[in-house]
Parts: structure tokens; C-alpha cells; sequence
């Protein structure tokens, strides 16, 4: 083995505690479904899970969904390794993320309501009338969000680790249980579509909220208090490091940090719902006040972030050590170490079962989410336009596999610092994606073909300035996701530089194109779609407001 014992209670805990909530996954399949269905023969259904989900159950849909295992390893883990500005912007921007939902999203679902959309780029295809800048968004979206599920398996895999599951001589069995977890995630989310998440992300959500608020209470007066914690946070932060010569963190932002801590925050919250997964959770809401008022209620979830985060500064003053197997520190494992130290095992397998089952619940969304993209926009638009429901449907189910395999296959083949730096630049292209989306939802005054070429020079500017940062440490390229703005030293989040950028390529661009009068695509939306309620009659096809020209 690895070295450390297994710590068999905790272990059999989770494997029970996981095995209860694969048969909730499969159970799922009937939940909510009609007598007279035979089975989820098409993407509202498979896919959007009837679109009927209330309040409640999108409450905790949505916070499974953005709030994933990686979140709870890496939120912490980047406080304990290097402080705040890294950390506890997740906090800011969980909160400044919550308007954007109440404004922005329920004019993307009322308009998704009315015409049947199920993606962001079904929108952006009927709205522009271009197949192309539809095809852009997809792709986008696709390629997002597959290191974003590579990451939640990482998240399994640091629990395993813990546990005392895997040897650094032995692959395959570091690996089997990983392995044993995905074919467990992928048979449930073939049969029960994104019914599974959303029956499963209750328990999860329960367990997360249990664990941390136990934690926070606990862990606290038993080392000393707040006070005692965040002494020993701001010594070790503030140690010199011997690789770099500079101290090892920041314990509180600094002047020269400020502008990379808020555009984090802003330029994170801008992006989370450009993810095809973040879009799912909304468009499978019954009701346009349904998106409302979970905006209105997240952020309880913020809250909990926020307790979450310090757990970091708790692992400093607790002296946890998170060894990797090969004998390295990694600080993914800092979270679920620090529970399998300090607590009695039976309370660390509730905790540790949490986060593994955290990694469930979005893995599962997020692969129905790219499986639909590439469905509706990349098979449907380009091969089979006449594709019928139930070959969406099947198609989107074979697509789902192939994405969850291949996350599988980033995780076991890759080195983990590889996933990260994808998951980073993930957040950079789907940030790309904002002015097509939700300019749509506002205005159709932008050209089809500017908001292309926008999306083009962000998506390469975004990824040369990403590859120019060096580790530190390991002088490795992509080696953080903040970079001086060119010709200054105001370093800021890469992403918020190339949106900037890519909107003043497509207003510039606009303004040629129109001036030259270049058609500009057929809309097949209408005013009164951006304000629709479920009461309102769906559509298929309604007359177009905007004849200049052909869908291209």
C-alpha cells in the first residue's frame, strides 16, 4: 500500500453511503414521470429532467451543481497552500454571482421555454440565425467542461487517497475503485438521465452542510479559537519560501493584489453560468420565479463556502500533512486529511462520503450537459437535421458516456497539475462565450459574424496569456490564471482581459458590418418570449422579427 493504514470504518461508511445513493441514481428513472411514459425518449426529458423541477429541488439541483467536490478540496486547499486571494475569492464571487441568476437567467429560460431550447447555443442559433456561432458556443462548452468533470474525479480520488486506498507501485489498484466509481456514475446517468443529480444532490447537500457545520464549531474550540487559527495562517503565509524567495501566501490581499482578487471574483461570476452545466440546472426549472427565487436563497451555499474556506487556516494550525502516494505534499488532500485526524472515523466517513458523492452529482450534469451540446448543435445542426426526440435522446446518452470516459482517461493518464491547468483555461474560453449569450438575451443589435471573430480573438488571447504564465516552482507553462494586462502592471484575471478584448473586436466589427449592411441572419424570436411564464403556450416556430436574411 501507500504507507498508511486504511481506516476501514470510514472506509465502509462511504462505500455504504455511496452505494445508497447509486441505487437512488438508478431509482431516479421513474421519479417523476408520468404512467404514460415508457421510458426518457427525449431531451427535455433525459436531458432537462421533464423541465420540471421546483423550487426546492432546483435549490439543491443548482447548488450541487456549482458547488462540487473540487470546490470543497480546492477552495481549501488553495487557502492552506497560498491564502486568500487564490481561496476566498470564491466566496465574493459565489455572492456577486447571484443577481447575475435572478437578471440574466430567467430571460434565458423564458425564451428557452417558448422556442424549446436546451442548450445556451440553441438560444445563440436562433437568436443570430447562425449555425456557425452556435457551433463556436458548443465547442466551447464542450471543451470547458471536460477537465471540469476530470476534476471531480479528482476529488474522489484524494478521498481514496486518505483512506489509505492505492499504492505508487501498483497502478491498477490506485486505480480500480476510481474506476469502479466512474462505471457506477455512468450506468445511473445513462438510465435516469439528469432525474439521478437531482434526487442525489439532496443527500449530498445534506452531508456537505452536516460535515461543515460540525467542523467549524468543533475544530475551532479545539484548537484555540478563531483568533489562535488565524495567527498560525498568517506566520505560515508569511514565511519566505526557499524555491521562489517570496513569502509563501497572502493571509489578507494586499494593495498590489486587490485588482487580481476582484476581477477573480467578477470574472468568475460572469463565467459559472456560461457553463453548459450551470444552463442545464436552470433550463430543467418549471417556472421563470422558480429561478428567482433560488437566486434569492444560494446563498446559503456562500455561507457555507465562506466556513469551508477557513478550513484551510484550520489545517495550517492543525499541522496537517497531506501526503500524496508517491510521498509528496498535496494539498487537494488538506480537507479530507484534516477530517480523518480529528475526528472520531465514523463522522470522517460521513465527511469523506460527502465530498465523494459531491463529485457525483455535477460529473453526472456536466456530461448530460456537453452530451446535449453536442447533440442539438454539432449532430442535429450539421448531420441530421430531421434527427426525431428519441435519436436525440439515445444519442446524447452514447455522448455522455464518451465524455465521462474520457475524463477518466485525462485523470488515470495525466499528471493532476494537467487537469488543473485545463480547468483554468476552461474558465478563460467559457468566458468567451458571454456576449453572444447574454448580448442575445438584451439586444440583437451585434453581428453574428463580429460576435465570431470576438469570440475567436478572446478564445487565442486567452489561451497565449494563460501559456505565459510560468510555475514558479515548477517553471511549467499554465501556471496560474492571472497576468499583467499588456503594457501595464495591473495584473488582473486573464479571462476578464480577453472578454474585454473580444467585446471590442465584436462592437468594432458590428459597426463595420453594418455599415457595409451585410445580412444579418433570420431571428426566430420575438419580444414577448424574453418575459414568457410557464403558463405561456410553447412554440416551435414563430414568424421571424428580423427578415434580413438567410440562417447561415
Amino acid at each position: 500500500m501507500n504507507g498508511r493504514p486504511i481506516d476501514w470504518v470510514a472506509l465502509i461508511i462511504v462505500i455504504l453511503l455511496f452505494a445508497i445513493v447509486a441505487v437512488m441514481g438508478f431509482l431516479a428513472a421513474r421519479w417523476r414521470r408520468s404512467q404514460e411514459e415508457t421510458g426518457l425518449h427525449s431531451l427535455d426529458e433525459w436531458g432537462l429532467g421533464g423541465r420540471g423541477f421546483g423550487t426546492w429541488i432546483t435549490w439543491f439541483l443548482l447548488g450541487g451543481d456549482l458547488y462540487t467536490a473540487y470546490t470543497f478540496v480546492a477552495v481549501p486547499a488553495a487557502m492552506w497552500a497560498t491564502g486568500a486571494v487564490s481561496g476566498f475569492f470564491a466566496v465574493p464571487y459565489t455572492i456577486v454571482l447571484y443577481p447575475i441568476i435572478f437578471i440574466i437567467m430567467s430571460r434565458l429560460w423564458s425564451v428557452s421555454h417558448r422556442h424549446g431550447y436546451v442548450t445556451s447555443a440553441d438560444f445563440v442559433g436562433g437568436r443570430y440565425g447562425s449555425r456557425w456561432l452556435s457551433l463556436a458556443v458548443a465547442v466551447t462548452g464542450i471543451v470547458a467542461t471536460m477537465p471540469y468533470i476530470a476534476l471531480q474525479l479528482v476529488g474522489i480520488k484524494a478521498v481514496l487517497t486518505v483512506l489509505g486506498l492505492g499504492s505508487p507501485d501498483n497502478a491498477l489498484l490506485t486505480d480500480l475503485p476510481l474506476i469502479l466509481a466512474f462505471v457506477v456514475l455512468a450506468a445511473y446517468t445513462y438510465t435516469s438521465g439528469l432525474r439521478a443529480p437531482a434526487m442525489i444532490a439532496v443527500v449530498k447537500d445534506l452531508l456537505i452542510y452536516l460535515a461543515v457545520i460540525v467542523a467549524v464549531i468543533y475544530l475551532p474550540i479545539k484548537f484555540g479559537g478563531w483568533d489562535t487559527i488565524f495567527g498560525a495562517a498568517q506566520t505560515k503565509l508569511g514565511t519566505v519560501s526557499q524555491a521562489t524567495g517570496k513569502p509563501a501566501g497572502v493571509f489578507i490581499p494586499t494593495e498590489g493584489s486587490y485588482s487580481a482578487y476582484w476581477t477573480l471574483a467578477l470574472g468568475s461570476a460572469m463565467a459559472l453560468f456560461m457553463y453548459p452545466h450551470s444552463v442545464t440546472g436552470v433550463l430543467a426549472s418549471k417556472a421563470r420565479n422558480t429561478i428567482r427565487r433560488n437566486a434569492a436563497i444560494l446563498p446559503l451555499y456562500s455561507l457555507m463556502l465562506g466556513f469551508l474556506a477557513l478550513l484551510g487556516f484550520v489545517a495550517i494550525k492543525a499541522g496537517t500533512k497531506p501526503i500524496d502516494l508517491d510521498g509528496s505534499t498535496n494539498p487537494q488532500l488538506v480537507v479530507p486529511q484534516l477530517f480523518l485526524d480529528h475526528f472520531p472515523s465514523w463522522f470522517a466517513g460521513i465527511a469523506l462520503a460527502a465530498i465523494a458523492i459531491g463529485a457525483l452529482v455535477p460529473a453526472a450534469i456536466m456530461s448530460i450537459a456537453a452530451a446535449n451540446l453536442f447533440t442539438r448543435n454539432v449532430y442535429r445542426d450539421f448531420f441530421r437535421p430531421d434527427a426525431d426526440p428519441k435519436t436525440e435522446a439515445n444519442v446524447s446518452k452514447i455522448v455522455s458516456l464518451v465524455v465521462k470516459v474520457g475524463a477518466l482517461v485525462f485523470v488515470i493518464g495525466m499528471d493532476q497539475s494537467a487537469a488543473i491547468n485545463m480547468q483554468l483555461l476552461g474558465g478563460i474560453w467559457i468566458l468567451q462565450t458571454f456576449p453572444a449569450v447574454v448580448g442575445g438575451l438584451y439586444t440583437r443589435w451585434f453581428d453574428r459574424w463580429a460576435l465570431l471573430v470576438g469570440w475567436a480573438v478572446g478564445i487565442a488571447f486567452g489561451t497565449i496569456s494563460a501559456y505565459n504564465v510560468v510555475n514558479p516552482v515548477t517553471h511549467a507553462h499554465f501556471g496560474g490564471s492571472t497576468a499583467a494586462i499588456p503594457g501595464t502592471n495591473f495584473t488582473v484575471y486573464i479571462a476578464v482581459t480577453a472578454f474585454a478584448l473580444n467585446l471590442i473586436v465584436a462592437v468594432v466589427l458590428t459597426l463595420i458590418l453594418r455599415a457595409f449592411k451585410v445580412p444579418q441572419g433570420l431571428d426566430e424570436t420575438r419580444p414577448s418570449d424574453f418575459g414568457a411564464d410557464e403558463t405561456d403556450p410553447k412554440v416551435k416556430q414563430i414568424e421571424a422579427t428580423n427578415q434580413m436574411g438567410p440562417i447561415a
